[in-house]
This record gives C-alpha cells, sequence and structure tokens, in this order.
C-alpha cells in the first residue's frame, strides 16, 4: 500500500498520470492510466490503458489487456473482461477533428472477454454482454446479449447487491 495514495500499486513498468485513484485499489504491470478518475477497492488488470475523462466505479474490477478511451464511464461493482475494447469515435480517421461519443456502462454490468463495444451505446444495470460480442446499439438492464452484432439471448434475474 503507497501510504500517500491508499492505492495499491502492484508494478514496476507503468504510465500514472494525473488520475484520481479510490483507496485500496490495485493496479497492476504495464498500465498506462490518463487524467482518468477510479473507484474504491477496484482491480485494474496487467497491459490496460484508460484514457483521460474515463470514470470508473467502486469496486469494478477491468481484467487484463482492456482498452477504455476518453468517454467512456463506467458504474459501480461492473465487470470488464480481458481484451475488451471501446472505441468513441463514430467515424474515425488519421486527420481532422476527433468527434469523441459519450458509452456508459451502468452498475453492476458485466462485459466478457474480447467483447468491442461500439460508442454511443448504454449497457444497462446488471446487463451481461457475451464474449466477443460486439455491442452496436443499447443495451438493456438485466438482459444478456451475445454475437455479432450482440442480440438479445435472454432475461436475466434481477442482482442483489
Amino acid at each position: 500500500m503507497n501510504s500517500d495514495t491508499g492505492y495499491r500499486l502492484l508494478a514496476k513498468h507503468y504510465v500514472i498520470d494525473d488520475c484520481d485513484i479510490g483507496e485500496d485499489t490495485i493496479v497492476r504491470d504495464y498500465v498506462n492510466l490518463f487524467g482518468c478518475t477510479i473507484g474504491k477497492r477496484c482491480k485494474i488488470g496487467a497491459y490496460t490503458e484508460i484514457q483521460a475523462g474515463v470514470t470508473i466505479g467502486d469496486e469494478t474490477k477491468v481484467e487484463p489487456f482492456a482498452f477504455i478511451p476518453k468517454g467512456v464511464n463506467i458504474g459501480e461493482r461492473c465487470f470488464i473482461g480481458p481484451h475488451v475494447v471501446f472505441t468513441n469515435d463514430r467515424m474515425p480517421r488519421a486527420y481532422g477533428d476527433w468527434d469523441v461519443t459519450q458509452t456508459i456502462v451502468e452498475d453492476g454490468a458485466s462485459i466478457g472477454a474480447g467483447a468491442i463495444v461500439v460508442c454511443g451505446v448504454t449497457i444497462g444495470r446488471n446487463a451481461m454482454v457475451g464474449a466477443g460480442a460486439v455491442v452496436t446499439k443499447d443495451v438493456e438492464p438485466n438482459t444478456l446479449v451475445v454475437g455479432n452484432p450482440a442480440r438479445f439471448l435472454k432475461k436475466l434475474g434481477e442482482v442483489k447487491a
């Protein structure tokens, strides 16, 4: 535990620049964190990049190799699986202005390994996105979506926190 920060940096190689990281949060090796806000008791896996302006709520787990760019807001008690990629521009180009589009992941949502979340969507409270899914539209609360593009598979029971 770093007594100056309140979070545990379990890393030798990292970039943490101008971030607000909550108490008892664990940060692993080879992460790039830039201008983001991460809640209390979170776990940030190795080889993860979280960019400026991103907020992550308390008790959220981000697995290795996740990419979370500017414009993404993730709630409390969420799970972001390994190799999950969020986008933040609907019409990206190597030149010209960058048009950031917001994405919201509500409390309790889980996103499976290798999923891609196209910007501008909301993943509802306690929803689940299956591994490898490509999310192109909103996911209703308490539902499971799978596939490419992600489609409704079934309704989930209420999750008690």
